[in-house]
């Protein structure tokens, strides 16, 4: 699987058509959306998942007002529960050719993993659909993953590589055996042999928990994102009183200790937290750590608090060649979840 910040053919994004995931906001949530678009078509296409033609047309609407060029833009009708792309889209990984298997061709194939709708959810019958049918648009091989005859379970907002074979991901999401269990009785060995044979993992670094209020328990891409082959920006929290404080201290103390897969250690840099973003009494999983590289962006969540422009300007130094952007996500993160957990990149 090739990292986020290498050259992309596209974005993949769902447009937004289910409004319990956004009670009370979605008509903000649309142009949000529309923003994160406009960034995305400055170098590169935006490929937008939409149920059908009137949802498409109502889409175009949007973009339009919002002054968003629709040269980029390209539109496939698959029906769909959600649009939390990250985990429902086509997974890209190269291929290679591969001696009497004709169907391993050098390019890009869309590995087949299960969506069970984060183990918490049931209406999700149109989600787990959605890669297969959008690789058989894009005429790509579909390879099903299978771990003792099951179709094994795995979202993209649970992982993060390094493009080399190194790949991060939290205990919390894969081996808690009671919450929220994605592939029940499977072992840490057996992830690492399933990740290394699917992804080409060779190196699965493994975090502890995931942030306070993350529906998800426990996706990686709010808590801890390469940034380039051998570094890694971790949230960290200063607030000994916080709930997310000792969490993130033990996830620091397990990146200290970890290496990447040619054995050298990681570098780790660090990113703040937000103050606690509280809706109607829940708090919301809001992070810098949701971040969506594009060719020539990357697209940050913001939260009109004090620390967005450390955020900021941390991220900016580590992407020196990159325009870094703020996209106000205080309405966004009421879905639980923000720039990354809409997007997938599809790779160049």
């Amino acid at each position: 699987m090739p990292a986020e910040w290498e050259p992309h053919e596209a974005v993949w994004l769902g447009w937004p058509n289910n409004a319990s995931d956004w009670p009370g906001k979605i008509s903000a949530i649309h142009f949000v959306y529309a923003e994160i678009v406009r960034r995305i078509v400055e170098s590169e296409t935006a490929r937008i998942i939409v149920n059908d033609a009137a949802h498409e047309t109502k889409a175009i609407t949007i973009l339009k007002r919002s002054g968003v060029s629709l040269e980029r833009v390209e539109f496939f009708r698959v029906p769909s529960n959600r649009g939390w792309t990250r985990d429902t889209g086509p997974i890209f990984v190269r291929t290679a050719r591969v001696s009497g298997r004709p169907e391993f061709e050098p390019g890009f194939a869309v590995v087949g993993f299960k969506f069970n709708g984060w183990a918490k959810y049931p209406d999700h019958e149109l989600d787990t659909k959605i890669a297969k049918t959008l690789a058989t648009k894009l005429k790509k091989p579909y390879f099903k993953v299978e771990h003792n005859k099951r179709h094994f379970v795995l979202e993209g907002g649970a992982i993060d590589v390094n493009g080399r074979g190194t790949l991060l991901t939290t205990e919390e999401c894969l081996l808690d055996p009671k919450v929220q269990v994605r592939n029940p009785g499977m072992t840490r060995a057996e992830y690492e042999q399933v990740l290394a044979e699917s992804l080409g993992a060779t190196n699965v670094l493994w975090l502890g928990k995931g942030i306070a209020g993350d529906d998800t328990h426990g996706h990686v891409d709010d808590l801890c994102r390469f940034v380039d082959r051998k570094t890694v920006v971790l949230c960290r929290e200063t607030d000994p009183k916080d709930a997310n404080y000792e969490l993130l201290e033990e996830n620091r103390e397990r990146l200290e200790g970890m290496k990447l897969e040619n054995g050298s250690r990681i570098s780790v840099a660090f990113l703040p937290m937000p103050e606690p973003v509280i809706y109607r009494g829940q708090r919301l999983p809001a992070s810098y750590a949701n971040f969506l590289i594009t060719n020539s962006s990357v697209l940050v969540p913001t939260f009109n608090d004090p620390n967005d422009r450390m955020a900021l300007g941390i991220l900016a130094e580590l992407f020196p060649k990159r325009k870094v952007v703020g996209i106000h996500s205080r309405d966004l993160v009421w879905g639980l979840g923000t720039i990354h957990c809409l997007s997938q990149q599809q790779p160049k």
